[in-house]
């Protein structure tokens, strides 16, 4: 019997995504040791943005200890060129798993992937940043139009987590369907603030109060301005309107609505922020009572208008009967309107954020690499 072809795993980040990434990877490691032909599927780096743990002799790092490892025996992480450097000379295929939103490791993906690593990646910031980068991501990818000899990218998770939002839309284009309109709420966070807000059946709290439970439940980033600004939303659309054939030049160059009182963005702290929303609840009452009014809910969304070319991020009015306006909980929905499915969108819904759901989507990323690289 032959040796199992070794595929060697490279982890950067090892917050909630890349903790949750580590228990999947246990999972799909012993599934591919099991199949035939076999795979050894094994952990040669492990860092964060403090320390390294590098595994000199190719052999693999335990995924159940390499956590506290890293903390124990991890050494200060040289710059990226020089790690890179380190796992193109291993002896396999490498594919680097970026947990992390770092705009400079971003950066660099057009040399990585042309140095033969892969890349798997919840990292927005590589994708919807300017449309250079992007550019020069898929023109250095496997499979983009990069050398057969280049590494492969995947980046499901950076719009919706786990969800199938990259994948379906890529279908339907690649299959020649006609995207007409992509429609949705996009962010777990805006989800669980307006469906507590303004409730299908009424009621609902203060918007200041909703901000301060949502960021009490960790379903806010520490700041929760860095939610209530729009630009985690715009990201995500800037990805999905350019697969879908746009070619959007950055997340700020389409109308994003932020909903920051003016007079709060010079706030110094997330802290101070929310003490002080209290005082413009009446802005966000007036609105939901406009939305009452018309037998409509409020709800955070971003739109993609193909045709036209529009895409913009802000609050929307919804019947109570439109699928937006049912949604529970933190989850997302991404309603695409094509030719091939007429006037009924093809909806994809469900949990669109927390660290398991993001990690399956990279996890999912990671076999497509394992097939390509078979």
């Amino acid at each position: 019997m032959s040796a199992p072809k070794q595929i060697y795993i490279a982890i950067v980040g090892l917050g909630g995504v890349g903790k949750a990434f580590l228990y999947q990877l246990a999972f799909l490691r012993q599934r591919l040791s099991k199949q035939s032909p076999s795979i050894d599927l094994r952990l040669i780096l492990a860092r964060r943005s403090t320390k390294q743990l590098f595994s000199s002799n190719w052999e693999h790092l335990d995924t159940t200890t390499v956590a506290s490892q890293l903390d124990k025996n991890g050494s200060p992480p040289p710059p990226f060129n020089e790690t890179f450097g380190q796992l193109a000379r291993a002896p396999g295929k490498v594919v680097l798993v970026d947990n992390t939103s770092d705009q400079g490791l971003a950066s660099l993906y057009p040399m990585v992937l042309q140095r033969g690593i892969s890349i798997v990646t919840p990292n927005k910031k590589a994708f919807s940043d300017k449309i250079d980068l992007w550019q020069a991501i898929f023109s250095s990818a496997a499979n983009g139009t990069g050398s057969a000899s280049n590494g492969y990218v995947f980046h499901e998770s950076t719009v919706g987590a786990g969800l199938p939002v990259i994948s379906s839309l890529k279908e339907l284009v690649e299959t020649g369907d006609e995207v007409t309109k992509i429609e949705g709420v996009f962010s777990g966070t805006m989800s669980f603030l307006f469906n507590s807000f303004q409730p299908l059946g009424g009621g609902g709290g203060k918007f200041a109060a909703e901000v301060k439970k949502a960021k009490e439940l960790g379903y806010t980033e520490p700041d929760p301005r860095d939610d209530l600004n729009g630009l985690d939303v715009a990201r995500k659309l800037t990805i999905l309107a350019r697969i879908a054939g746009l070619n959007v030049e950055s997340p700020t160059s389409f109308p994003v609505q932020s909903l920051i009182p003016k007079e709060l963005e010079s706030c110094s702290s997330g802290d101070e922020f929310l003490e002080k929303l209290p005082q413009f609840d009446d802005q966000m009452d007036k609105i939901k009572e406009e939305a009452s009014k018309e037998g409509k809910v409020v709800r955070f969304v971003g739109s993609i208008d193909v045709p036209s070319k529009q895409v913009k991020v802000g609050l929307e009015k919804f019947d109570a009967s439109h699928p937006i306006a049912a949604l529970k909980g933190s989850d997302n929905i991404i309603n695409f309107y094509t030719k091939r499915y007429g006037s009924n969108p093809l909806i994809i819904q469900g949990a669109g954020a927390g660290g398991d759901v993001t990690a399956m989507g990279v996890t999912g990323d990671l076999i497509k690499v394992v097939r390509q690289l078979q």
